[in-house]
């Protein structure tokens, strides 16, 4: 049965909005730091509390909130057993690692943000395990990627955990990139992206030709996640984590992250060979590994970090089978190594924080001097043995009765003899973390004094002990749970019956074996060590690094040969691209015959495409003389407005006038500070690579603008000129498409205008401050070598023209709506009106006589226009849609005001406050290199020539 619930994007979204808070209360101290970012925690429990009955009775929750349709993304979630088991795992030892790091953490870490990480990275797992859409797990599992990123590598003042955060960032993030297309080539199978359709279509993804590359993917994330072999390097190294997060990491999180996805996949993607042999080997293979290795590593974390990986691959072996039974022993495995494993690690953190080592052949003797946690780590560790009266012990006997009957090619002692192998080792390193820490004399050269330390840290390994020995007397206990999240796992109602005693079974000789072979290799570990040290084991990492080493070889030979930082390289490699990608296009397309006739040319504008054709080569020809070319370039774009007149398109044209206009006073400013003519850096050679390359593009374009216009097309323009007034209430087709249907386009624009304003004053800020700026100063430009800077006739001129300017300006403003004109335009006419009163009477007079703060006219363009589009949402229509209306005032015939003329407003403001900056940064440049600045209009005094001025820099 499925029901809605609004609860499953609160529950998902409690510990992001939670994670606002620790740096904000940590200066109220560190019980109220934990104690603010335990309550998002507890919330969401007490929620999924509220929903565990229906979840256990059969019932699986769901909400959907559409996003983006059109793509499939839905932010969708979902509550079934398996995902109330996960979430209740990682939030209820989410809760207990709280406590715990309020006590581990020194005086020196800044716990608000290691409080603010750990939410972080619970709010991405909780999204993992109740997430219904795959597009949005996959956000999710990045997310993982991205916050256990800034944990491993909490303590930045570590080499290692920088390091070991950079490597679990790399291997994981690369399998989360696989995984990206596995996800994406199932939902494509199915046809849905949501996972319950993906699940139900089961059957149709085995018959697939697609299911392999889609198999291997995702399992290629789920491995690099849950660190099987051979990516299983990268966990141990994240051991230069704070131990609360090793611990969070190692039992409830990052690394089950992988084993759940498997689970969760598992009905639609197990029971095939390719499944078997890929998950099952690989899991077998990196149980029995990762369990030898553990044996011989000396530093506490490192011991039970792969001692981790060793479970994690048993759970994956366990999946790996495909049948029912092995189901239910992962599921039920994974419990139990949640609370042995978390409660090792807490319990090791304890042993550091108070003897200040890990080191195993440092320690020994601790029961004496730390018995509370000496019984902690025993009980943790013989359940991670597979001891009988522990819980590891029951889903260890249930792994080893599935192992004792699966043939692997056909071979039935393959796969028993290596689940056997890797049991006895996993009891081996179990029993050395007892008796090498906890057993044997007090020794008297500890790097500290140890002792138990207050109870805050020792009673949360403590609390989930209890539970290893409760589930471990009285399993049935667990019955409940396991058979609700295996049910999910497999698809359909498990009956599973946990008790301690199963017979006599081939199990039970297997697990006799591995504990007696446990016992006799730890008392055989000094001289198995002295062996293993002797034969220098092979380490993954090595292998790691060379590979990197290798990729930043290679691309740095790639980046110094394609990234020279000649900016003509980099148009001709991408012209030439572009040119090979359109050729290739047309050479495999067909090109229908022409529908239309040429229209006859007209004398006037052949002379003009002629004269066109000839500026441009004169620039090409001439490009080294920069004033040359930027007059020559002025022409081209006078040449350009004309023809957009003749071929109607008066909006246009307009605009193109007034671009020209300001981008030439501009560069004529900025030419102030340049060389008179661009040094030739290319060769003749080159300079003709060049020419080819840009002939080629032209005839390119030429042809295909040709091939559209000699033939019969569907356009959009059709659509915008039958509801440009109707659905925009304006008649002027260009500036309704800029303000109605693209307006979110001419959004982004204007930010980006503005950005590139202030961009330009920050560069020459940086600029003017640096060493750039006193070669500036120092550069002799004489500023005085006329006595008539600002010119009486220019001035006077100036000051006509400006009212008028600012008229029309107005006028092109108020007219945009329904005929050329609108805010861009009339932006740049009040732009090119404040330009001349700078160019005739200078910047210093000018900018005293102007009451606005251009900085402040761009922020105020960008929140008009957004204000704007925001009020669309008021009328339940999408945003920037415009809203119009007639009024009538008498006298004053009747007139149309339009939401538009807002959105214009904003535009006017962005577009004039970014070009005035643009501006302001040149007169700024120039007054740093040492030019005067003149406080009235004309500064002509030839008997007293420095009287009237005065010096001033900006």
């Amino acid at each position: 049965m499925t029901t809605q619930s609004s609860l499953l994007p609160i529950i998902a979204l409690l510990p992001f909005l939670g994670a606002l808070v620790p740096g904000i209360m940590i200066r109220a101290g560190r019980t109220a730091t934990a104690t603010f970012t335990a309550v998002p925690t507890v919330l969401a429990l007490v929620m999924l509390g509220t929903l565990a009955p229906g979840v256990m009775e059969g019932t699986v929750y769901t909400m959907s909130i559409p996003w983006l349709p059109q793509m499939g993304l839905e932010v969708a979630f979902f509550l079934d057993g398996l995902g109330l088991m996960f979430a209740c795992m990682i939030l209820g030892v989410g809760l207990l690692i709280t406590l715990y790091a309020r006590y581990y953490l020194s005086g020196e870490d800044p716990v608000g943000q290691f409080y603010t990480y750990l939410l972080l990275f619970q709010g991405a797992m909780l999204g993992i395990v109740i997430s219904d859409n795959i597009l949005l797990l996959l956000i999710f599992w990045e997310l993982t990627s991205l916050s256990s990123f800034l944990l491993i590598g909490y303590w930045k003042h570590l080499p290692e955990g920088r390091q070991g955060a950079r490597m679990a960032l790399t291997v994981t993030g690369a399998g989360g990139l696989a995984m990206i297309g596995g996800m994406l080539i199932l939902g494509n199978i199915a046809g849905s992206y949501n996972l319950t359709d993906i699940l139900a279509a089961g059957d149709a993804i085995k018959a697939s030709d697609w299911y392999t590359p889609a198999v291997i993917l995702i399992l290629l994330g789920a491995f690099t996640k849950s660190a099987q072999f051979p990516f299983h390097f990268w966990l141990p190294h994240a051991m230069a984590a704070p131990t609360p997060v090793s611990a969070y990491l190692h039992s409830a999180t990052m690394v089950k992250a992988g084993v759940f996805l498997m689970a969760r996949m598992w009905p639609a993607l197990s029971g095939t060979e390719l499944w078997f042999y890929a998950v099952a080997t690989t899991g077998l293979v990196t149980m029995v590994i990762a369990a030898v290795i553990a044996l011989f590593k000396d530093d506490l974390k490192g011991l039970l970090a792969f001692s981790t990986v060793s479970h994690l691959g048993l759970l994956t072996m366990l999946l790996g089978f495909g049948t029912e039974a092995a189901a239910i022993a992962a599921v039920f495995h994974i419990l139990n190594h949640l609370t042995f494993k978390a409660a090792l690690f807490m319990t090791a953190g304890i042993i550091d924080h108070e003897a200040h080592t890990r080191d195993i052949k440092r320690l020994g003797g601790l029961a004496k001097l730390m018995p509370i946690t000496a019984v902690i780590g025993t009980v943790a560790a013989l359940s991670m043995a597979g001891i009988p009266l522990f819980n590891g012990f029951l889903s260890k006997e249930m792994m080893l009765e599935e192992a004792s009957h699966t043939y692997w090619w056909e071979n039935p002692w393959i796969v028993p003899a290596l689940a056997t192998f890797g049991a006895l080792f996993s009891v081996a390193y179990s029993l050395r973390f007892i008796f090498h820490v906890f057993g044997g004399p007090v020794r008297d050269d500890y790097p500290h004094k140890p002792h138990d330390p207050p109870a805050g840290m020792w009673l949360s390994p403590a609390f989930l002990c209890i539970f290893v020995v409760l589930i471990g007397i009285a399993p049935f206990l667990a019955e409940d749970v396991v058979n609700m999240a295996a049910t999910a796992v497999t698809g359909h109602e498990t009956h599973a019956h946990l008790k301690i005693w199963h017979g006599v079974t081939p199990a039970l000789y297997m697990s006799i074996a591995a504990v007696a072979g446990g016992a006799v290799l730890m008392l055989l570990h000094r001289p198995l060590d002295a062996a293993w040290i002797k034969a220098g084991p092979f380490y993954a990492k090595a292998v790691f690094d060379a590979v990197i080493a290798g990729c930043v070889r290679l691309s740095r030979a790639i980046s110094d040969t394609l990234h020279d930082g000649s900016i003509s390289r980099y148009l001709a490699i991408f012209t030439a691209a572009t040119v090979a990608v359109g050729y290739a296009a047309f050479l495999r397309g067909e090109i229908a015959p022409a529908t239309r006739d040429l229209l006859p040319i007209p004398p006037v504008v052949a002379v003009g495409w002629v004269l066109l054709v000839c500026a441009t080569a004169v620039i090409v020809m001439q490009h080294h003389m920069r004033y040359r070319a930027l007059v020559v370039l002025g022409v081209i774009g006078l040449m350009i407005s004309a023809g957009f007149i003749y071929i109607s398109a008066p909006d246009l044209a307009l605009t193109q006038i007034s671009v020209e206009t300001v981008t030439i006073m501009l560069l004529l400013l900025a030419l102030h500070f340049l060389p008179k003519t661009t040094p030739q850096e290319n060769t003749a050679g080159r300079r003709a690579l060049d020419g080819v390359i840009a002939v080629a593009a032209g005839v390119g374009v030429a042809a295909l603008s040709f091939a559209f216009m000699t033939r019969d097309f569907s356009s959009i323009s059709d659509f915008h000129l039958a509801n440009s007034y109707k659905g925009g209430g304006g008649t002027n087709v260009v500036n309704v498409i800029l303000v109605d249907f693209r307006g979110y386009d001419t959004y982004g624009e204007i930010i980006v205008l503005g950005i590139a304003g202030l961009v330009i004053f920050a560069l020459m800020e940086a600029l003017l401050s640096g060493p750039a700026g006193a070669r500036l100063r120092n550069s002799g430009y004489n500023f005085d070598r006329s006595h008539d800077r600002h010119p009486l006739m220019m001035v006077i001129a100036t000051r006509v023209m400006m009212p008028i300017a600012l008229m029309v300006g107005v006028y092109i403003f108020l007219r945009g709506h329904n005929q050329p004109g609108g805010g861009f335009v009339a932006g740049l006419v009040f732009s090119i009106a404040l330009l001349m009163q700078y160019m005739a009477s200078g910047f210093g007079w000018t900018s005293r006589r102007q009451q606005f703060e251009y900085h402040a006219m761009i922020g105020w363009g960008v929140v008009i226009a957004g204000l704007t589009g925001m009020g669309a949402w008021l009328s339940g229509t999408p945003f920037l849609t415009s809203a119009f209306g007639y009024v009538h005032l008498p006298p004053i015939e009747e007139f149309e005001l339009a939401t538009a003329a807002l959105f214009d407003l904003g535009v006017f403001l962005c577009v004039l406050g970014a070009v005035m900056l643009m501006l302001y940064s040149l007169s700024r440049m120039a007054r740093h290199a040492g030019e005067t600045v003149n406080p009235e209009p004309m500064d002509y005094d030839p008997s007293r020539p420095r009287k009237m001025v005065e010096k001033g820099k900006a």
